[in-house]
């Protein structure tokens, strides 16, 4: 293990991080709720200890491998957490725990959108922006965006890139990984930029625009209000929130292509597109129908405008709430927490197990059944009429065989704390589908469980914001022999 590249590594990210911890001290100084002294303390330890590390390995040469780029994106994920903690603890506004302020960074970064905090409307508004600015930084990755400014600094990034995006569908879109990372911010950014605007003109003021926008892109869910968007009652706000909780929940690889060759039809071409498409769908009918149906709303339109919403937002795993809906007729929650499994497409924002990848398992199935049937046929499963290796089939049982040990594993250690089967259940969707809101106990927020849960959880939304694979890598003894 050539531990020099990565300290050297994790060190100049923690620099640029620093950055990012400046943005709010201009919101402070916009409103001038004394929260500046707090984020300037932050910015300077972050800068520092990233300054510290870099310093002794800055001459460093040496090449990235597979198991540097593993072990620097578990770390840095770690670690940005860790200071990312700084402003909630040193917030005279807030009287928050290391384990309190931890999980609601981890959460941010993660983009999973659970927190511990209640009274967001009376919060300093340096405080909420910061809260959807990590968000916002975790949507695409903080790596993603080191991919695309480390070369210049003299460190490599395809190892890294490969590291933060263990998946079947995360291909490099131009042929150099620098150029794939600027493609997908500028994509990224000009979501942010219309999605906030969108917001502004449906009614919102220019600071919960720029705020929502940064979760609903990111697909995170913070809001700046404890009603989340339904503090605005607003059926404009919810449309524009629709629309890029969708967006955001597409494969970008896809988006790229459909602006580089100008063409929408790009879209219904794709298997994963048309299957997502077909899961909401059913979803978004299916809720609609039965919340009519039992009469929990009076009309049709009711029904229909919060089914849509909040099947989107849960699906999409954003976890936006336009109404609570752990009230709803009970089969309804427990039905959208399963759904929150599927997620969204891979290479997006979102979380879950990815819809590809519930696809290929589907495929595969209706191959085994066929071969039952037909013992000597030889079937090829299909995506986008492209035959599927099978190493990639074996690769998607393999992340589903660890997805369900990981699954069942944090389950019953939350329950060994002392959570109720029903918050323990929905506790672990939520947070390794990087959904946010859960039922039972944590159905309003996680402020009231104990704090060996909240270390458990937080582990399993770094879990699922990594896939799987790369941090469950990182425990194996195989990874650390020379």
């Amino acid at each position: 293990m050539q531990f020099s590249i990565v300290f050297k590594t994790i060190g100049l990210l923690l620099m640029l991080f620093s950055l990012t911890q400046l943005p709010p001290i201009i919101v402070d100084f916009i409103y001038a709720q004394n929260e500046a002294s707090s984020f300037m303390a932050a910015f300077s330890l972050t800068l520092l200890s990233g300054f510290v590390l870099w310093l002794p390995f800055r001459n460093s040469t040496k090449d990235f491998r597979i198991r540097e780029g593993v072990l620097v994106v578990v770390s840095f994920w770690f670690v940005l957490s860790l200071f990312a903690t700084t402003p909630f603890l040193l917030s005279a506004s807030l009287d928050m725990s290391f384990s309190d302020a931890f999980f609601e960074s981890m959460s941010g970064l993660t983009t999973t959108g659970a927190t511990v905090l209640s009274g967001l409307d009376d919060l300093p508004k340096a405080l909420l922006y910061y809260r959807q600015q990590l968000q916002w930084l975790g949507g695409m990755g903080i790596i993603v965006l080191a991919v695309a400014i480390l070369p210049m600094l003299g460190v490599g990034g395809m190892e890294l890139y490969h590291a933060e995006s263990s998946g079947i569908s995360k291909e490099r879109l131009t042929p150099k990984l620098t150029q794939t990372a600027k493609a997908l911010w500028k994509i990224y950014i000009s979501f942010t930029v219309v999605c906030a605007l969108g917001y502004y003109l449906a009614g919102m003021n220019a600071f919960d625009a720029i705020g929502h926008s940064y979760a609903t892109v990111a697909i995170g869910g913070f809001s700046t209000h404890d009603a989340s968007i339904g503090y605005f009652n607003s059926y404009a706000i919810e449309v524009v929130a629709m629309i890029f909780m969708l967006l955001a929940s597409i494969n970008f690889s896809l988006h790229f292509l459909v602006w580089r060759k100008n063409n929408l039809f790009i879209y219904l071409k794709d298997s994963e597109f048309k299957t997502y498409l077909l899961i909401l769908s059913a979803s978004i009918l299916l809720v609609s129908s039965y919340l009519f149906d039992k009469g929990y709303y009076q009309t049709i339109e009711e029904s229909i405008r919060y089914g849509i919403f909040q099947s989107i937002s849960i699906i999409t795993t954003t976890g936006f709430a336009s109404t609570n809906f752990s009230l709803w007729p009970f089969v309804l929650p427990v039905f959208l927490i399963f759904a929150s499994f599927i997620g969204a497409c891979a290479g997006s924002t979102g979380g879950g197990i990815k819809v590809v990848r519930i696809l290929l398992m589907f495929k595969l199935a209706m191959k085994e059944i066929k071969k039952f049937i037909h013992p000597n046929a030889q079937i090829n499963i299909k995506l986008n009429q492209k035959s599927v290796p099978e190493n990639t089939l074996i690769s998607v049982w393999g992340f589903f065989s660890l997805y369900v040990i990981a699954f069942v594993m944090i389950m019953l250690m939350l329950m060994f704390t002392g959570l109720d089967q029903i918050s323990a259940f929905s506790a672990t969707t939520a947070s390794i589908n990087n959904l946010g809101p859960g039922l039972g106990d944590v159905a309003a927020n996680y402020g009231n469980i104990n704090d060996t849960a909240k270390w458990i959880l937080s582990f399993s939304m770094l879990l699922g914001r990594l896939e799987i694979l790369t941090l469950i890598a990182l425990l194996h003894k195989a990874f650390w022999r020379f």
